[in-house]
């Protein structure tokens, strides 16, 4: 706190306030975990997931740049290094890049800042304050309104093929383009706000949260309000803390649900590929003649799908410029230019039509050109899925064969037991708090009865036994969702492929955003964990790290909110499989066969 002769007052002792040197000296060791955290982001880890954008499966995929560019694979070497630098100096990727690394920065430092005010207890109040007032808000902008705005940016201009950069000729920016990309991002705004909505009506309903006196049914602990007050500059109840701190409660919940939806999905994943997948596979080995049919197809798929996007993109953006009024026929030019013309309105609706293939002399061919690229991509999706699977299986049954691969497949069945054990150890603690009404603190959840929840949470409270081991062991079992879904990752990728055959155009925009995805995935989980953590530590600390981020969940509602996704996202991962097993696989699990006629046959007659 500060007294009013300007002096800092700690828990422990007061002085004098500390310089602006001093404070900068004192948070050296954070400043060169974000500088060296964001270099290596962006030098190393951000080209490999570009690489994973840019090719999906393989090396012989259709090579874009980022700016609808493609190129076929049998382009001029020299031609795709071209491509490749070019892609590389984009802005486009350049901004997708920083973004990406700086959040990673932040996340990393947010998470150093709270195990260090957590175990160390060695940062001054003012120093945790000044890091806390930039970390907290710039992650809170990056994640609310910079990410989303470019993954709104890149579907957007694929959907429609409009492009957002200055006309070449008039040196305008395209209308209807950014008319497109602003209400789309002003419509995520809307309804990350309605989060917070739901959450407080189903909190009164249920009484999920907490019910603190001032908050009323806001669902949050009320020392959180400190730090939103202070950026409000104001300490009126209305608001409920200001902007930052309910913000940062729908960035809790949401990244509560994505990971109980993603440990959902590999919990299933997992037990499935190890027993029942890899078992059922083993009946016939993998050649490399399977591989090499399904690579030839492929390359075929690829190349023709270049081609028609070329053809799309240039019919496109030629009807874009006509609605626009900078190309096209002069009759359209006078329309556009004329006093009476339409709107920008009109001129959106008029766009749209003529981008889809409505109200134009080239309709019928875009429209053509439209549902030929849909088959086609569904096509490669399936091809890329099946030709990555079965170089996976190949390379496991060959390592499965070797002693060290024998071995480490014991690590792999416990793992997978283990996931089953929690869905239905989940299952069962959903029943027995849907039979009977407990009071919030005493409510079964699954972090009460997991063996290792339970027991990392014997440790943390001999450790340190003012420790509460119930909230520790609450917080271990959330944390092991992110290690259930690093555990599983080549589970969860095969998973992802088979819904990928459904689904194509989800996995291209996954694979487009890759990058901005996992930063955005890492900064919610980090929030998340802390927020968790509140609620697990003794009162004194507990409430420093509380004003630091405005809020703690309440257990009550998060046991329910996490485990009623984590159940949703398991059925329907399981029927999801077992759907695409039915469909895909006839009779013996013969996959790999499964498009043999299309690759060869169907390919080159879409070829003519």
């Amino acid at each position: 706190m500060d007294d009013d002769d300007g002096t800092s007052c700690s828990p422990t002792s007061c002085g004098p306030p500390s310089s602006l040197f001093s404070l900068l000296f004192a948070s050296s060791p954070f400043l060169i975990t974000f500088f060296f955290t964001t270099a290596l982001s962006y030098a190393r880890l951000f080209p490999l997931l570009a690489k994973l954008q840019q090719h999906p499966t393989s090396s012989n995929s259709t090579i874009s740049d980022g700016e609808d560019h493609f190129l076929p694979v049998s382009a001029p070497v020299s031609l795709r290094q071209a491509h490749a630098e070019h892609a590389e100096k984009s802005t486009k990727r350049k901004v997708a890049g920083w973004t990406f690394a700086v959040t990673i920065g932040l996340s990393v430092v947010l998470g150093e800042l709270i195990l260090a005010e957590v175990a160390l207890e060695a940062l001054t109040v003012e120093v945790r304050g000044l890091l806390l007032r930039v970390t907290v808000p710039s992650l809170m902008v990056l994640l609310v309104g910079v990410i989303p705005f470019l993954e709104v940016q890149s579907v957007v201009g694929s959907w429609f093929g409009l492009r957002f950069g200055r006309d070449g000729r008039t040196g305008r920016l395209p209308r209807v383009a950014w008319g497109l990309l602003l209400g789309t991002w002003f419509g995520w705004l809307g309804a990350f706000w309605y989060i917070g909505r739901v959450v407080k009506v189903k909190s009164s309903e249920g009484g999920g949260l907490g019910n603190d006196v001032v908050m009323g049914k806001m669902g949050l602990d009320s020392t959180g309000m400190m730090m939103g007050m202070r950026f409000r500059g104001s300490d009126e109840e209305e608001g409920g803390g200001g902007l930052s701190r309910a913000c940062l409660e729908r960035i809790g919940v949401i990244g509560i649900l994505s990971m109980a939806l993603l440990s959902g999905f590999a919990s299933v994943s997992s037990p499935w590929h190890t027993f029942a997948d890899n078992r059922a596979y083993k009946k016939r080995p993998i050649t490399d003649a399977d591989i090499a049919r399904k690579q030839v197809g492929l390359d075929a798929t690829g190349e023709l799908l270049a081609t028609k996007r070329h053809r799309l993109r240039s019919l496109q953006r030629k009807a874009q410029a006509v609605a626009e009024g900078i190309g096209g026929s002069a009759a359209a030019r006078s329309r556009s230019l004329s006093p009476g013309g339409a709107g920008l309105v009109g001129k959106m609706l008029g766009s749209l039509k003529t981008i889809t293939g409505n109200g134009s002399g080239e309709a019928a061919e875009i429209k053509a050109l439209q549902v030929e690229i849909s088959g086609l991509e569904t096509m490669e999706a399936n091809l890329a899925a099946s030709l990555a699977s079965l170089k996976a299986r190949q390379a496991a049954h060959a390592r499965d064969g070797t002693t060290l691969g024998r071995l480490f497949a014991i690590p792999q069945y416990v793992f997978a037991l283990y996931c089953v054990y929690r869905i239905f150890a989940t299952v069962l603690t959903t029943i027995r708090r849907s039979m009977a009404t407990y009071p919030s603190a005493y409510s079964p959840s699954f972090a009460s009865s997991d063996p290792i929840s339970r027991l990392l949470g014997l440790l943390a409270k001999h450790w340190d036994p003012k420790l509460d081991q119930v909230a520790w062991a609450r917080q271990i079992s959330f944390l092991l969702s992110g290690v259930i879904l690093a555990a599983s990752a080549n589970s969860v990728l095969q998973t992802f492929r088979i819904f990928a055959k459904w689904m194509p155009g989800l996995l291209y925009q996954a694979q487009s955003n890759l990058a901005l995805l996992i930063g955005q995935l890492a900064a919610t989980y980090v929030i998340s964990a802390a927020l968790l953590l509140r609620s697990s530590l003794p009162r004194e600390v507990g409430r420093s790290v509380g004003d630091a981020l405005e809020s703690a969940l309440e257990p009550g509602f998060v046991d329910r909110w996490f485990e009623g996704w984590f159940l949703l996202a398991s059925v329907l991962t399981a029927v999801g499989i077992w759907i695409g097993r039915k469909v895909s696989i006839s009779g013996e699990l013969d996959e790999w066969d499964e498009y043999g006629g299309e690759e060869m046959g169907n390919v080159g007659q879409k070829r003519s």
